[in-house]
């Protein structure tokens, strides 16, 4: 019998360079334990750079809340809860050099009871196929010296002055 093994998980490299117009994106803020769910954003050389909220592009004749609750569907195969009032964030920002515009609506979302419990992190894929990781982190684990960066900028400052 082979021995076992952990199984090996390829990321494809994939050079994503944003669109030259405004995009809509919806995004979802999950908590637990006072720690958000973000995903690992790359640069070219394959670097985690920073996190974001899971989420993607509101598709035309679809409502924010309907793109959220989509996204959460494709990405992690569960069905979630928004809460609140969305936060608004325009997001101008350069990426690789390429300069990206976007408007972000963000929900509070609640994964259903059990969902991921006992995981640390998250393994999801992309509408491109392209595989992706997320966990939860503390707010005072981004936007400093030797952690990754909270993306869109300024989210951190955001969600800390909504006493989060």
């Amino acid at each position: 019998m082979p021995p076992h093994r952990e199984p090996v998980y390829l990321r494809v490299m994939t050079f994503w360079r944003p669109p030259s117009h405004i995009r809509i994106k919806a995004l979802g803020l999950n908590w637990r334990d006072g720690r958000l769910l973000a995903a690992e954003v790359y640069d070219d050389a394959g670097r985690v750079k920073g996190v974001r909220p899971l989420g993607g592009s509101v598709e035309f004749g679809e409502t924010s809340a309907e793109a959220v609750r989509r996204e959460f569907r494709e990405e992690l195969g569960i069905d979630v809860a928004l809460v609140g009032a969305p936060l608004y964030v325009e997001n101008i920002y350069q990426h690789e050099g390429a300069l990206g515009h976007e408007v972000l609506i963000l929900f509070d979302v609640l994964f259903p009871e059990g969902a991921f419990e006992g995981q640390d992190c998250v393994r999801f894929q992309e509408d491109n196929g392209a595989e992706g990781l997320a966990r939860w982190f503390a707010l005072d684990e981004l936007d400093v010296e030797g952690g990754p960066d909270l993306y869109p900028a300024g989210l951190k400052n955001r969600l800390l002055a909504a006493n989060v």
